[in-house]
């Protein structure tokens, strides 16, 4: 992990031209939201449909050069994966849907680099503590709702993965932003019926946000 943050910084501080820079030189808080969808993916794992949720969180951006801000992020994302439900015999889909639901506080630590004012893209670690497990058997109404207890759970608690993305701020702190994160850990637990399974989060993310 340490040699991906060292990695990344040092391809941001050598990539871009002197014409490009931060729009501040102080220290800048915001919040951001926008829309999940979320899967999971390995070798182990086979054609799940994406889940569609939110994110949303607080900000900051720390001015290391002109060109180059740190970002780190505290942000509620919710995760998970559909499971598409079938008739008795197994031979069609219906058009109900069940969701395995994985809600997460995430930390991204990302190194901001800008290509042009306002213009930037982004990478880093991403770190994630589970706060909910469940499936919803009724995604698009109340009610459905199983709540997995932690005791009985098969997905670890910690998940770490990488974040890729890119943002847009326009004068006055509105931005927008793209992201993708793909996991780097497996999310089950070596110690249940799913050990040796490789499976690895993945979310594409797009939000939009103000900076203070």
């Amino acid at each position: 992990m340490k040699k991906i943050i060292v990695i990344t910084a040092a391809t941001f501080m050598t990539l871009f031209s002197a014409n490009a820079q931060s729009d501040s030189k102080a220290l800048q808080l915001g919040a951001k939201g926008g829309v999940n969808f979320s899967n999971i993916d390995g070798d182990d794992i086979g054609d799940n449909k994406s889940r569609t949720s939110f994110n949303v969180g607080l900000v900051a951006e720390i001015p290391l050069t002109e060109r180059i801000s740190f970002q780190p992020e505290l942000l509620y994302s919710g995760q998970g994966f559909d499971i598409q439900e079938r008739d008795q015999d197994n031979a069609f889909d219906t058009d109900d849907n069940i969701e395995y639901q994985l809600d997460y506080i995430q930390v991204p630590l990302l190194f901001k680099a800008y290509l042009i004012k306002g213009l930037s893209v982004e990478a880093g670690p991403q770190f994630g503590f589970k706060i909910n497990e469940e499936i919803d058997f009724q995604p698009t109404a109340d009610g459905g709702d199983v709540d997995i207890d932690r005791d009985d759970s098969n997905v670890k608690n910690f998940d770490t993965s990488l974040a890729l993305g890119s943002s847009y701020k326009f004068d006055g702190g509105f931005f927008v932003s793209a992201r993708y994160t793909f996991g780097l850990t497996n999310i089950f637990d070596d110690n249940t019926v799913f050990e040796n399974v490789d499976a690895k989060n993945k979310v594409w993310q797009f939000g939009i946000g103000f900076m203070f």
